[in-house]
């Protein structure tokens, strides 16, 4: 008989799952930096709405043939994409708490 492993391994796992989204949410955030500096130095604007919806329509569609819930996934990375224009306003000098 298959018992399965013990609530605590579970959260454990998940535990080190989450670590590994901040990882990756850093990392992005890093790269939101390099953006900025390419943008800035080719005159273009902090906000992309046709990069914005082609990542939103691509994450959907990941989720939806991973089984997870599109609209759900859509919300996480709209926070990510405000995160990320944050970070490049800041970079860029355009930050608006200055």
């Amino acid at each position: 008989m298959f018992i399965g492993m013990s609530l605590e391994n579970v959260r454990a796992k998940i535990t080190r799952i989450d670590a590994g989204i901040i990882r990756l949410i850093a990392e992005r955030q890093e790269l939101a930096s390099e953006i900025a500096k390419i943008k800035k130095t080719k005159g273009m604007p902090i906000h992309d709405e046709q990069r914005a919806s082609d990542v939103l329509d691509a994450v959907a569609g990941l989720a939806a043939e991973k089984g997870i819930d599109p609209a759900a996934v859509r919300n996480i990375f709209e926070i990510l994409i405000r995160m990320s224009e944050e970070r490049q306003r800041r970079c860029s000098g355009q930050d608006k708490t200055q």
